[in-house]
């Protein structure tokens, strides 16, 4: 393979078994996803890592496994990569560490260990990348827009809103219940989430908690960078978890099956634009309530997804 011409992704998905959170489809979203990437978009099976808390799983996707395996995938990028992270699971939304925002609430998703990955830990991967290689983000998960601090948005909130029909399961733990979880685990009273995370994880702990406010201002956004985020819904809103009884034989994520559903029936190139608009049309459709959102440069709204290898 050219050097730089690498096609690199981690694909997460956590359902949560046997907890009060437990959702249904996130691991096939992922299984799934897979197979598109090898067989569709190019990518060499060997450089696709899969992590799931499947029963058995060797590398749980807890925080730090999750953490390491993206920073190993940016680390190995050269100029001209497609990076890929997908995740399917449960988001949250916490309350913004910054003075002049009192009611302002950052986005974060959460690991089985809820050990929070927050949008500075991807504003600061995105920030790490070489010239010229991309890094898409592909989050099924409730309040993902806005996943990657301060990064461009090319479609946004809708003022739309549609009305559901389906029954489903939410992908959010509420902040006061993550909030519940880490204090059963450190015995500290106090609402300040960074202190619990801190005092459980420790240097795994997410860099929003661990850098001081003046240094993680320091992480401000390029002036054109190459983060892409494909997000399932709204900051706002929440993603759908279908069982197997209310998804037809099969459990999935709303949007990942919306995004597998819209590749299937287009299978030349498609802009990042073309696949959150038609993803949203297909929610719709389906009667779901969530938008999918983009956010990324001007110039990366109308490239490629995945900078799909033309047909030979």
């Amino acid at each position: 393979m050219d050097k730089g011409k690498k096609r690199l992704a981690v694909l997460v998905g956590c359902n949560y078994p046997n907890t009060k959170h437990e959702l249904h489809g996130c691991i096939n979203d992922v299984v799934a996803m897979r197979e598109v990437l090898v067989e569709r978009f190019g990518f060499d099976p060997s450089h696709v890592k899969l992590l799931t808390d499947a029963p058995g799983s060797l590398v749980m996707p807890t925080g730090a496994n999750m953490k390491a395996a993206l920073n190993e995938m940016v680390n190995k990028a050269e100029a001209g990569d497609v990076l890929f992270f997908h995740y399917s699971g449960h988001g949250t939304r916490i309350p913004s560490l910054k003075p002049d925002n009192h009611f302002r609430q950052d986005e974060a998703i959460v690991p089985c260990d809820f050990n929070l990955i927050t949008d500075v830990d991807f504003r600061q991967l995105v920030n790490r990348l070489p010239k010229g290689a991309t890094f898409t983000i592909l989050s099924d998960s409730c309040h993902s827009g806005g996943l990657i601090d301060k990064e461009k948005e090319q479609i946004g909130p809708s003022t739309i809103k549609n009305t559901t029909s389906v029954s489903y399961r939410v992908k959010t733990i509420p902040f006061q219940s993550v909030l519940q979880h880490l204090s059963s685990l450190t015995s500290i009273n106090t609402s300040d989430i960074g202190t619990h995370l801190l005092e459980f994880f420790g240097a795994d702990a997410s860099l929003k908690f661990r850098l001081p406010q003046l240094e993680s201002d320091l992480l401000e956004s390029l002036k054109t960078d190459e983060g892409i985020l494909l997000s399932g819904c709204q900051a706002d809103e929440t993603s759908a978890d279908m069982n197997a009884i209310e998804g037809g034989g099969k459990a999935y994520g709303a949007f990942s099956n919306a995004v597998h559903m819209v590749l299937k029936e287009n299978p030349g190139a498609l802009s990042n634009r073309k696949v959150v608009l038609m993803a949203r049309k297909v929610l719709e459709a389906q009667g779901f309530e969530q938008h999918p959102c983009l956010y990324c440069s001007d110039g990366n709204s109308d490239a490629t997804f995945l900078l799909q290898p033309k047909a030979k």
